[in-house]
């Protein structure tokens, strides 16, 4: 494995030091270049990669027997991370320092990470949603990472946040631009992703807590 240092775009430390005050003081962090731009290619050309070889579909919403398929919600495309790359298991073990980080300064007990590429064709969009209802997934941080290089503001795409439920002003918008991390609480925070002009990638991961019980096993998705 590589050192974090060459994982990420800055230096590590304060990176993270500058997410988890973001998270204390707001409930959501975007940090800029927070992977370094290799990894991020890497990644990019790996989502495209898996798209011309079909393994992407159409996104649903809910989860398990809850789960569904509607383009009026959303109408991008995913496909899951299984660590099966040298680049997924770089970016895994930068997010992994962010989760013990969290843990370690938050004690939100986060225990697993599942994520996926998304691709966003021109015109595709995700509206106003939380990530966990009433913590009935288990999902307690939310990141998304960005891999668009050359994102011209114009473009649009941006990721519109709201500083808790019920909030009427958005609080600020995340443009897609590469190497670019968002981390917020997943239940606390709503989000929309806005329609852009041109076909936008990034990856969405959650950090869950464990929710086995003695006679229920919780798997990943």
């Amino acid at each position: 494995m590589h050192d974090n240092a060459d994982l990420l775009g800055g230096v590590g430390g304060s990176l993270l030091d500058g997410l988890i005050d973001g998270l204390v003081r707001r409930g959501y962090a975007v940090a800029p270049n927070y992977f370094s731009a290799a990894l991020v290619r890497a990644l990019r050309e790996e989502a495209r990669y898996k798209d011309q070889h079909g393994e992407f579909r159409l996104a649903g919403i809910g989860r398990r027997q809850e789960h569904q398929k509607d383009t009026r919600v959303r109408s991008d495309r995913t496909c899951w991370l299984k660590g099966d790359s040298l680049a997924q298991c770089q970016l895994f073990e930068g997010l992994e320092s962010l989760r013990l980080a969290v843990n370690r300064e938050l004690f939100m007990g986060l225990f697993e990470l599942e994520s996926h590429f998304s691709i966003y064709g021109p015109g595709d969009f995700y509206q106003r949603h939380v990530d966990a209802f009433n913590g009935n997934n288990g999902r307690l941080l939310s990141v998304v990472l960005y891999l668009n290089e050359g994102w011209q503001s114009q473009w649009g795409g941006r990721l519109r946040i709201w500083p808790k439920a019920n909030a009427n002003r958005v609080v600020t918008e995340v443009e897609p631009r590469a190497g670019t991390l968002v981390a917020f609480l997943s239940e606390n925070i709503p989000h929309e992703v806005l329609a852009a002009t041109r076909e936008r990638y990034s990856i969405a991961g959650w950090f869950r807590c464990n929710n086995t019980t003695a006679d229920r096993l919780d798997p990943a998705r």
